[in-house]
């Protein structure tokens, strides 16, 4: 418990710096790109066109997706409100878990919280996820999915994502200045993830010999998050309250994931330039 409180106290002191190193990482990454930020868009849009065309398309002959509330979505619209999480977590989880080993020289140079690191590399990925949050709620006025109360859900799902984030790159940015391999792993997993989170093909029902195993995928707890942004943006139903279960689950999963990446984080690094 005295870990995780040093860590929040370490985020509240550090929270200016973050935000301002967060900005210049994301204004660094476009820096040599002829069209800069529009990149942010056009590369998902691109990837956005090709999964609808081999899995709705192509394996979905176009059907639609059904939702709670027996509202059947187009399958296009049903990728995109959950593409757009995983165009977030996806490159966040990937550059926080490397983020200490390969910013030595800043580590070096300036006086600030390590903890800190991991933190601003997610923040300048949430700056474009609001972008392309932006981007789909203007497209959604356009089709039978406009704003609804519903929306007022999508702040607490954006929490949920950056607190988990968080939680998760105190463990792998730790372990991976320590095993290097431990990277390797993080983006095996990713590729796994892609296809055991619900954002190319729907997940109700699993059935292997007779047995429904749907319940191991929401062991998964971008499972939670991506269908909860699917609830804010398509107007389906309070998510949060309607599977308190899933909400209890992905609490205490960030709980726990908070407290072994704060004590792993503490006990470590002070000896962090020695494995670098």
């Amino acid at each position: 418990m005295k870990s995780m409180i040093t860590i929040v106290k370490e985020q509240i002191s550090s929270f200016y710096l973050i935000l301002r190193l967060s900005a210049f990482e994301l204004k660094s990454a476009n820096t040599n790109n002829y069209l800069g930020r529009f990149w942010e868009i056009l590369n998902p849009m691109i990837q956005l066109t090709i999964y609808w065309f081999v899995f709705g398309a192509g394996i979905r002959k176009g059907r639609e997706v059904p939702m709670d509330n027996g509202i059947d979505v187009p399958f296009f619209i049903w990728m995109v409100t959950g593409m757009i999480v995983w165009f977030f977590v996806n490159p966040a989880i990937s550059a926080s878990s490397r983020s200490i080993y390969s910013r030595i020289q800043l580590i070096a140079k300036m006086s600030f919280p390590m903890s800190a690191i991991p933190s601003f590399v997610i923040m300048a990925n949430f700056y474009t996820h609001l972008i392309l949050v932006a981007v789909v709620t203007v497209f959604l006025q356009f089709t039978d999915f406009k704003l609804s109360i519903y929306f007022l859900q999508l702040p607490y799902f954006m929490i949920a994502t950056l607190l988990f984030l968080l939680s998760l790159a105190l463990v792998t940015s730790t372990l991976s200045t320590i095993v290097r391999d431990v990277q390797q792993v993080v983006q095996s997993v990713l590729k796994m993830l892609l296809y055991l989170t619900p954002l190319l093909w729907q997940t109700d029902h699993l059935m292997i010999n007779g047995i429904d195993f749907v319940f191991v995928l929401k062991l998964n707890p971008l499972y939670y998050i991506v269908e909860g942004y699917r609830a804010a943006l398509l107007g389906t139903t309070w998510y949060p309250a309607e599977y308190p279960q899933l909400t209890l689950y992905f609490w205490i999963t960030v709980v726990v994931l908070f407290f072994i990446g704060s004590v792993l984080h503490l006990k470590f690094r002070n000896r962090f330039v020695d494995y670098l």
